[in-house]
């Protein structure tokens, strides 16, 4: 199987199991504006490229949304053991993006899109979630292109706080 495009990439996620079982579990959390993000998508897409049978293993799951109301690092955890208590085994890293743009030293952001967008790579500047139709929704903000051709590079927030540091 190749994936060329963002509805390869949608079919490939839907018929893994393993995949459509952790969407689902985070999906019962209705947390506002949820993603799952890098890793979890970016080693997929390189696992069909590359042919692998099994799953290359992930440090976590980077479970992310935006909520400006409770920016508390402490509710994070509270949805990280909910996480755990759906699916023991995966290991569950929640963060609220309203608040991520400190630890970064970067600008706010608007919304976890533009939290994906501020991340280092464009390669794993990806997310997935389940709608509220049940459907598979694909968030690309620097699109498919770097992760479908193997191609590591940072994305321009990156590449501008790396320019603005060598000042």
């Amino acid at each position: 199987m190749r994936i060329e495009n963002e509805e390869d990439l949608m079919q490939t996620i839907a018929e893994d199991e393993w995949m459509m079982n952790i969407l689902r579990a985070v999906k019962t959390l209705d947390l506002p504006d949820w993603w799952i993000c890098a890793g979890f998508v970016r080693s997929k897409i390189w696992d069909v490229l590359h042919d692998y049978r099994k799953r290359t293993p992930i440090k976590d799951i980077d479970v992310i949304y935006f909520d400006l109301s409770d920016q508390k690092e402490k509710t994070e955890k509270e949805f990280e053991k909910k996480l755990h208590s759906l699916m023991p085994t995966i290991p569950w890293s929640v963060k609220n993006q309203a608040r991520m743009h400190v630890i970064n030293k970067l600008p706010p952001y608007s919304s976890s899109t533009d939290g994906i967008a501020h991340f280092p790579e464009t390669a794993t500047a990806l997310g997935v979630k389940l709608g509220e139709d049940g459907l598979l929704k694909l968030t690309t903000p620097w699109g498919l292109h770097d992760a479908i051709h193997l191609d590591v590079k940072p994305t321009p927030p990156y590449l501008n706080k790396e320019e603005m540091t060598n000042l």
